[in-house]
């Protein structure tokens, strides 16, 4: 009798651990970091992120609802910083999806020996020069360049048209923009006097095209400055962007860069056509209901992906 109440105790044991186990098994499935795909594997959780200015803040913004739209966890780490810290964080882990620039990200990877200025070509050799946990989806229509804007007063007075100017007066003009603008091997201090021949009477360190470039370019604290060109503020106050007749400045199509163990069939799809729905004209509409109407970028994220089917 003793004998049959053991064996009864111990098969009893045995389905308890069992059940137990195909919990933990479950639990480890979903691990409340990710779901479900319609493969029936598993979706990875997703973490966007964004550089400090306003338009990459919306695209993540964008990027993070239309994920979330097709069921993916996703978590946000917006207003990390500039590329010089953004991009390291990408090579950690930390952050898995980032709207990057074509033209900027591959200057940076080849630290500017890149002479790739068309999209397509771009995007080849960013592939091959990314480190190989990260690859960049589909190129948007959609495209922000730098720019060296300055003034009304400052182009009157000088009468300038293009860069190519600034060789003449470049001693009597101090230029803003972000810090890494002095030291950047692309577009920045350096590039301007390499192709331009243009030097300052001073750099004067401000923010990534934001408000504090503006205020001062306005004040005239600073008469010319890096701007972008899908910004509202350029046409709002009346400032002038000088051309670029050397190139100086590459394509700079929108494009998702992202972790190759984020880069689902589902994730992939689904960016795509964020890009696929992306123009420079509404950009510069996204980017002005941020800067001139201060709507929030979620909501203005939110209306863009209603508007093009993709919530």
């Amino acid at each position: 009798m003793k004998k049959v109440l053991w064996l009864l105790l111990a098969a009893v044991l045995a389905l308890g651990i069992a059940a137990c186990g195909d919990d933990l098994d479950e639990s480890n499935d979903t691990g409340g970091t990710a779901s479900e795909d319609s493969s029936g594997g598993d979706k990875p959780a997703i973490t966007v992120g964004s550089a400090n200015f306003p338009e990459n803040v919306v695209l993540a913004e964008i990027y993070a609802g239309a994920l979330e739209a097709k069921d993916f966890e996703v978590s946000k780490k917006l207003n990390v910083g500039s590329r010089e810290a953004i991009f390291p964080a990408m090579e950690r882990g930390e952050i898995t999806v980032l709207p990057e620039y074509s033209g900027a990200l591959l200057s940076y990877l080849t630290e500017a020996k890149s002479d790739a200025k068309e999209i397509g070509a771009q995007v080849e050799e960013i592939k091959a020069e990314l480190p190989p946990e990260l690859t960049v989806l589909e190129p948007s229509a959609a495209e922000d360049k730098d720019t060296i804007t300055c003034n009304k007063e400052t182009v009157d007075k000088f009468g300038l048209t293009s860069i190519e100017d600034l060789a003449e007066v470049g001693d009597q003009i101090t230029i803003g923009g972000p810090p890494e603008f002095a030291k950047r091997a692309g577009f920045g201090i350096k590039a301007l006097k390499r192709v331009y021949g243009a030097e300052f009477k001073k750099f004067q360190p401000l923010d990534v095209a934001g408000p504090l470039t503006v205020a001062a370019l306005k004040d005239n604290k600073v008469q010319c400055a890096n701007l972008f060109s899908t910004q509202s503020a350029i046409p709002a106050n009346g400032f002038i962007t000088l051309e670029d007749p050397k190139g100086l400045v590459e394509a700079e199509a929108v494009i998702p860069l992202i972790s190759k163990e984020a880069a689902t069939a589902e994730a992939t799809e689904t960016l795509n056509a964020v890009s696929a729905a992306l123009t420079t004209d509404n950009l510069k509409e996204l980017v002005k209901r941020v800067e001139v109407d201060k709507d929030d970028a979620e909501t203005v994220a939110a209306d863009f992906l209603d508007e093009n089917g993709l919530s």
